[in-house]
């Protein structure tokens, strides 16, 4: 990969191997962060920040598009029963990788890959799929870029292992979903995890 390239990222534990790996390596990229997903705002900065962070730590440009929740909601209603995995993370993954190649298209890249499919919680077939489809749209390539395999899982519970030691932990991720009811009331679910393999 010689060309400059953006990389969508959705939290520094699922991105922190790939950054690494990548700046080591001498590539022209930066890290964009479009997460409209995540709710509520207070938590979505918090994220960013430690997205921020690592970016910092390898030298790597760091780019925050906007919080665009309202929109992500209104894609997503009505899909608030669907499994992990299912239509809405389809939705979702489209939504991200076309707004970030637009992105890229208007600033000159010809170039984005992503880490939206690094966690074990995600399909990365489905992320693929998605990023096709906004490829297609958009003219802009998309790269699939590994971080599942050869070694990189080692690599980033390696990383994260490092932040916990520094009693600097990475960020718990809290998501809270907007979903409707039959009278189009608004109703919030929160749904909250860690992010990767460390519980």
């Amino acid at each position: 990969m010689s060309e400059p390239f953006l990389l969508l990222s959705c939290c520094a534990p699922c991105s922190c191997a790939v950054i690494a790996k990548l700046a080591e390596a001498g590539e022209n990229f930066a890290v964009v962060f479009y997460n409209p997903n995540i709710r509520p705002q207070e938590e979505y900065l918090k994220r960013m920040e430690e997205n921020r962070r690592v970016c910092r730590i390898y030298n790597v440009e760091f780019i925050e598009l906007e919080y665009d929740n309202d929109r992500w909601c209104m894609l997503t209603r009505g899909l608030e029963n669907e499994p992990e995995r299912g239509k809405r993370c389809s939705i979702c993954f489209y939504m991200r990788l076309k707004r970030v190649m637009e992105f890229a298209k208007s600033r000159g890249y010809k170039a984005v890959a992503s880490v939206l499919g690094v966690s074990r919680y995600k399909n990365l077939e489905q992320v693929n799929l998605a990023a096709e489809k906004a490829s297609a749209e958009t003219g802009v390539s998309y790269l699939q870029i590994e971080g599942r395999k050869n070694g990189m899982q080692d690599l980033r519970l390696q990383l994260i292992i490092l932040r916990m030691q520094t009693r600097k932990k990475f960020v718990k991720q809290t998501f809270i979903f907007r979903f409707y009811d039959d009278n189009l009331t608004p109703v919030c679910v929160n749904y909250i995890r860690l992010c990767g393999d460390w519980r």
